[in-house]
């Protein structure tokens, strides 16, 4: 087995895809250091610049110091703190329901999710460019797994209409992590209606970037439904980790009792809680920061205008520069690097074959300055490379 790994491993660096860890050094912030160098970053997901927030820092602290580092438990034995109970209301308020579901990743949250309500006897429809956690989850639920073309509705009511399955779910980013753009969440949710179907929106990139205050994919849209079975991560917009769930209280108790990645795993610091907490009043009380980091994704898909390269169409915090080849965005990179700039390199697998890119993600934290320094950056490498 050794070899045979030995001989993947070679194979991925002479295609130009190995990853690599960069070690980071102090806070997550627009200029940090990288690996020891200094570097002003498009990299991070943390789009409304809360991971280093004192607000955050001061409700994570003061709990640590009343309730300790570690739940000690799950959620259903006695892990279940009263800021985890806190957190679920001041979350799922947020976007509209009752209760929600704390779970330790959106990752474990998604596999959570599908593989409780769907088995072999049901059906699972998702986008081609879903994340990996969606796929993974299909799979782990051993329902029939059914992909259409990214954002081709006409594709997926033919498979729906075509489909005699027990339950059906279709699973979507809202916000597609590596292309920007934005599901069409009404018409996902009429097809839903008309055949039968339940949505599952992973709003990831949406939480605390869309709608108003930042109340993700619903609020944009001004969508409800009991069809929809709701999830956001919370390390990215909301600062701090982990993910919840919200939806119709029939499924939001099915899924405490049938989640094995609720069920099965220690709650996660309740201290955590408190900052999630805290980063949802931050949300409410300081709107100027979505509209920030509104006004820089204007400014960038406007001054942003290159010959070889292009931003692909996001309205969003996510903004790729498509390149194409893996080994030219790769030597991009680096020649921002060069600059004092990071901006990731993405390639296949991640992404399909021949749309490599450079994920640029925008955060409040920056500056217009900054901004600025990225795209003459961009246009002295292209004068350099291309």
């Amino acid at each position: 087995m050794l070899k045979q790994l030995q001989a993947e491993l070679a194979q991925r660096a002479k295609s130009g895809l190995m990853r690599q860890r960069r070690v980071l050094s102090g806070a997550q912030q627009p200029e940090i250091d990288l690996d020891g160098q200094a570097l002003l970053a498009f990299a991070s997901n943390d789009y409304l610049g809360l991971a280093h927030h004192p607000q955050l820092i001061q409700a994570t602290q003061q709990a640590l110091g009343q309730v300790g580092v570690g739940a000690g438990a799950s959620h259903l034995i006695n892990g279940h703190h009263a800021l985890h109970e806190q957190a679920e209301k001041t979350l799922a308020a947020f976007v509209g329901y009752p209760n929600g579901l704390l779970f330790s990743t959106g990752y474990m949250a998604n596999l959570g999710i599908v593989s409780a309500l769907l088995g072999r006897e049901d059906a699972l429809f998702a986008d081609k460019l879903n994340h990996a956690c969606l796929n993974d989850a299909a799979i782990l639920s051993r329902a029939s797994f059914q992909r259409y073309a990214h954002q081709d509705l006409a594709a997926l009511e033919r498979l729906l209409a075509n489909s005699h399955a027990r339950r059906k779910l279709v699973a979507v980013d809202a916000v597609f992590s590596m292309d920007g753009d934005i599901a069409d969440v009404p018409r996902l949710l009429a097809l839903c209606e008309q055949y039968d179907a339940y949505l599952l929106l992973d709003d990831a990139h949406g939480f605390g970037v869309l709608g108003q205050q930042g109340r993700g994919i619903l609020s944009h849209f001004s969508v409800s439904s009991e069809r929809i079975i709701y999830m956001a991560t919370l390390g990215k917009a909301a600062g701090v980790a982990g993910a919840f769930v919200a939806a119709t209280p029939v499924i939001m108790e099915y899924l405490m009792q049938f989640a094995r990645t609720y069920v099965y795993t220690t709650a996660t610091p309740p201290a955590l809680a408190a900052a999630l907490i805290q980063s949802v009043a931050v949300m409410q009380q300081e709107p100027q920061r979505q509209q920030h980091l509104i006004d820089l994704i204007a400014y960038l898909k406007q001054h942003c205008v290159l010959q070889h390269w292009h931003l692909m169409p996001s309205d969003t915090a996510i903004q790729p520069l498509w390149v194409g080849d893996a080994e030219m965005a790769v030597r991009l990179s680096l020649k921002l690097m060069q600059a004092g700039i990071y901006v990731p390199a993405i390639r296949p697998p991640t992404v399909p074959q021949n749309s490599a890119r450079l994920r640029i993600s925008l955060s409040a934290a920056h500056t217009q300055a900054q901004v600025q320094q990225l795209i003459a950056a961009l246009h002295q490498a292209e004068s350099e490379l291309a």
